[in-house]
């Protein structure tokens, strides 16, 4: 691997290669915040997919995508003099500082080297909170920031409102938990669960469209708070689901396509064949 210097050479090569684009690509010098904007989702989501594949080439030529579009945000920042990469830089170090007090002291943001406590050079008398694990480290996360001048006003208005739903209600019950509101007994959910699906059942029988949307939504947001409280990740599981059906399904129209006759002159019955020769001959 890389040494600490070699790491910041890199890290200058790429700015210096963003600043000449900027000042002599034309396409470049005519981009702006919003006209990024629709090509960092896209980066972002490409990302996402190597991580999910665990595609090590491809996580690492994503993540360089990624690293150009919050660079080139910065350049954008310093060409109006509102900010420039050092500033993210140190904002970000700063923020991390502050919200580690098991680590740093606080009196330690804004210093180009922060220590940590137990630094010999570090002599400071400071009460550091009892710290032990990830959950107690999130759950301490939550207060600080909401102790911020700049931080989130209420807990969850931290949650971005473009997520998508899924992940975003996933967020949602998980800052609520950081604050204490959450099942004591995770099997109790399940409970929970049943109602919402006993009710979404109802409303598709009396087929009230807008209260059984209203039910579903219930019902999906209970299945991700069964899936939080097992500590399983409902986007990668949905994410697994669907490329499973997805090879499935490949498999099903590869073989219609040999047998000669297309999917939409196939019967259900001939269908579900193939479907379950796939099961049986693909990787779950």
């Amino acid at each position: 691997m890389h040494t600490r210097e070699e790491k910041l050479e890199a890290f200058g090569r790429l700015l210096d290669v963003l600043d000449q684009l900027r000042e002599k690509c034309p396409w470049d010098k005519k981009q702006t915040n919003e006209s990024l904007r629709p090509n960092t989702i896209e980066e972002t989501f490409e990302l996402c997919d190597a991580l999910m594949k665990n595609d090590v080439k491809e996580i690492c030529k994503e993540l360089g995508d990624v690293l150009m579009h919050v660079m080139f945000y910065a350049r954008i920042g310093s060409e109006t003099d509102d900010f420039d990469m050092a500033d993210v830089c140190n904002r970000q170090a700063d923020k991390l500082i502050f919200r580690h007090p098991h680590i740093y002291d606080p009196s330690q943001v804004g210093q180009k080297e922060p220590l940590p406590l137990d630094d010999p050079r570090f002599q400071a008398k400071v009460e550091r909170p009892d710290v032990k694990t990830a959950e107690q480290v999130l759950q301490n996360w939550e207060q600080i920031k909401l102790k911020e001048k700049d931080g989130n006003k209420s807990v969850l208005s931290g949650v971005p409102d473009a997520l998508p739903s899924l992940i975003k209600a996933y967020r949602i019950q998980d800052k609520a938990r950081n604050v204490g509101f959450d099942w004591e007994d995770r099997r109790d959910v399940w409970k929970k669960v049943h109602e919402e699906l006993n009710e979404l059942e109802e409303e598709l029988n009396r087929e009230d469209r807008d209260r059984s949307t209203a039910e579903l939504g219930d019902f999906l947001f209970s299945v991700i708070n069964a899936a939080r409280l097992y500590k399983l990740n409902p986007d990668n599981a949905l994410e697994r689901t669907n490329q499973k059906f997805i090879r499935r399904f490949n498999y099903v129209e590869e073989h219609s396509i040999k047998s000669g006759k297309p999917l939409t002159e196939m019967t259900l019955e001939e269908m579900d064949k193939l479907w379950e020769e796939a099961k049986r001959s693909l990787t779950p």
